[in-house]
Parts: structure tokens; C-alpha cells; sequence
């Protein structure tokens, strides 16, 4: 057993999950569990984690991306070992699936919004379409011509944004092979979010810029600079009024994205950190859009108040760089992924 500990940058109070005892979920690549919660005294419980934090492991490599499900009861995470694996949340947190379906490591991973599918990035040049329920490949999405880095899912409608080093954007409908629309960047396209409709997507990359695409005129509708170096995340506000990005310029922005904003660039967070390894750390809301987290190089989550901009938490634990990090949807739960092959769940007082 291990214990975890955090505490809030600013000197105010001490993490929620502070001092939890950790209950270690192994997974099997044969998408079998063999574990025993550990049910933690301590501090007043949050969630109906089965303990305060849950350690889940089973990948052989760094784990780049992990998500919960829509409806919270599963995540699914994506690694440099061509895994992806499929968590129950709650309980003993089993491994319930496992597969390998890309040639090459899996950059990104998302849910549909029913919940019924998911959708893979890769180093392969290819994006995956899989059903969440088996694991198994749907449909595997051809198009690039070098690394696909990131994608996106329309709400409600089985449209796919990706993100790719062959300086492209691809718009795939997923019930069908070929993409939809080829949109052309100059250089390579690191993070990619889609809007609050299927007409516009938000793509960044090498020239540190944000671009807001409207797919009926195949052109860019305005841009959003500010970030001095790349971009490695996207994610739009659970409202759809504002996007997040995270940069290796080591600052998180907050971007106004309606289409008559005056000023986008609202507010610029501090503290998380990019290091040598140049991985393409991502981002994350709550689900109300009070706070926001990401993961950082210097192997802490780091999550801030959206109204003061200031760390809440900084959460160590971890022995390698936090790649990607989520929240639960209904529940004060945070997930971080990370390059020590790890992904943690653990409960929050937000």
C-alpha cells in the first residue's frame, strides 16, 4: 500500500484526498481484474469511489490519454502500448476489456456522447472506431499521411475532427470509410476541440495560434493568438462559450469563443509545467465550468478556481509526466494519466 498526498499551492486548505490510503487496480490484457478494494479511514468521503483514491494498472507503457465514460460508471484509456483498456469506475474498478487494434501507440482516446462508442488517435496515421461495450474495432478511419495527434467527437452526431503532423484536419462522418472534409494548416496540428455545433472546430499546433474553422466555408472564421509556443490541448467549456488550451509556453488560457466576442483571451493559469519529454499534455472542466485542471511534466495535477485563477489543488503521486487528466461528470472525481504507466482516480472537494 501507498499513500498519496496533495495540498493546495496557495497555503490554504489541504487537498481532500490528503493522506488516503491507495487501493492498487491491476489490469490484465486479457481485460480481466484480479484485485480487492482497500476501503481507507481518514477524511469524510466525497464519492462512491471504493476508496479515497484508486491506483489502476495494467498498461505496459506511458498511458497518453484516458477519459471517463458520459455516464461515469467506466473510463477507457490509451497507451504507447497499443492498449486500450476499459475500467469499471466504481467497485473494485476491474479491467472489464482490453485490445489492441492500432500498429502504433494510441495518442488520444474519447467517448462518444451516448456513450456507445469510442474514438482512437494514432501514431499509425490512423484514427479507430470501437464499440465500448466489446472493445472491438467498428471501423478503422484512413486519410493521414503521418501522425494523427489528436481527435475530437461532434455532440450528437457521429461526426469525428482529427488532428494530424501532415499539417491536416480531417472531418470524418464515422458510420462510413473516407473523411467528409480536408482542411489545410501550415504545420502540425497538435490539439484539435469540436464547438458547440457540428459547423465549427478548433484546431492548434506548431505556430502556437488557435484556429476556429467553420465547416461550411472550409475556412478559418478567426484566429486566437497569444500562446508563445505549442499547443498541446484543447477542451470546450461544458457551456460551449469559452475553450481551454494548454501550451508548452507552460500557461493555461481561457478563450472566449462566441462569435461576437470582443476580447477572447479572458484568463491565463499558472503553475503546470512541459518538460523535455514535449508530450501533448491535455486539459479539462468540471462539469459545472467552475474550476479547470491539466496534467504538467513535474508529475502533479494541478486543478485552479476559474473565478480567481488560483491552484486549488496540486496533486503529486505520480512518478512520470501527467499526460491527461478528466472529471467525473456527476461526481467530485479527477483522473490523471501518465507516462509512469499509471492512471489514478481520486476524490475531490470542489
Amino acid at each position: 500500500m501507498s499513500k498519496r498526498k496533495t495540498r493546495d499551492e496557495e497555503g490554504g486548505e489541504e487537498g481532500a484526498v490528503s493522506n488516503a490510503v491507495v487501493a492498487v487496480k491491476r489490469g490484465r490484457n486479457d481485460g480481466t481484474g484480479n484485485t480487492q478494494a482497500i476501503i481507507a479511514s481518514g477524511p469524510m468521503r466525497t464519492s462512491s469511489l471504493a476508496a479515497p483514491i484508486m491506483l489502476l494498472t495494467g498498461h505496459a507503457g506511458e498511458v497518453f490519454s484516458a477519459e471517463f465514460s458520459p455516464d461515469g460508471k467506466a473510463v477507457a484509456s490509451a497507451s504507447f502500448d497499443r492498449q486500450i483498456y476499459l475500467w469499471n469506475t466504481f467497485g473494485e474498478c476491474e479491467n472489464y476489456a482490453a485490445t489492441i487494434g492500432h500498429k502504433g501507440a494510441i495518442l488520444d482516446i474519447h467517448w462518444s456522447s451516448d456513450g456507445s462508442k469510442l474514438f482512437t488517435a494514432s501514431s499509425d496515421k490512423t484514427c479507430g472506431v470501437w464499440d465500448a461495450q466489446t472493445g472491438e474495432r467498428i471501423r478503422r478511419l484512413r486519410g493521414h499521411a503521418s501522425i494523427v495527434n489528436c481527435c475530437s467527437p461532434a455532440q450528437k452526431s457521429p461526426l469525428l475532427a482529427s488532428g494530424s503532423d501532415d499539417g491536416t484536419i480531417k472531418i470524418w462522418d464515422t458510420r462510413r470509410r473516407g473523411y467528409v472534409h480536408s482542411l489545410g494548416n501550415k504545420y502540425q496540428v497538435t490539439a484539435v476541440a469540436y464547438g458547440a455545433n457540428p459547423d465549427q472546430v478548433i484546431t492548434a499546433g506548431l505556430d502556437n495560434v488557435i484556429k476556429v474553422w467553420d465547416l461550411r466555408r472550409k475556412d478559418v472564421a478567426f484566429t486566437m493568438a497569444g500562446h508563445t509556443e505549442t499547443v498541446t490541448g484543447l477542451k470546450l467549456s461544458p457551456d460551449g462559450n469559452h475553450v481551454l488550451s494548454n501550451a508548452m509556453d507552460n500557461t493555461v488560457r481561457m478563450w472566449d469563443v462566441r462569435p461576437y466576442a470582443k476580447d477572447r483571451m479572458e484568463k491565463v493559469f499558472r503553475g503546470a509545467q512541459h518538460g523535455f519529454e514535449k508530450n501533448l499534455i491535455k486539459c479539462a472542466w468540471t462539469p459545472d465550468g467552475k474550476h479547470i485542471g491539466c496534467g504538467s511534466a513535474d508529475r502533479n495535477v494541478y486543478v485552479w478556481s476559474v473565478a480567481t485563477g488560483q491552484v486549488k489543488y496540486k496533486l503529486p503521486g505520480h512518478t512520470g509526466s501527467v499526460n491527461d487528466i478528466d472529471f467525473h461528470p456527476s461526481e467530485p472525481i479527477i483522473l490523471s494519466a501518465s507516462s509512469d504507466k499509471k492512471i489514478y482516480l481520486g476524490e475531490l472537494t470542489l
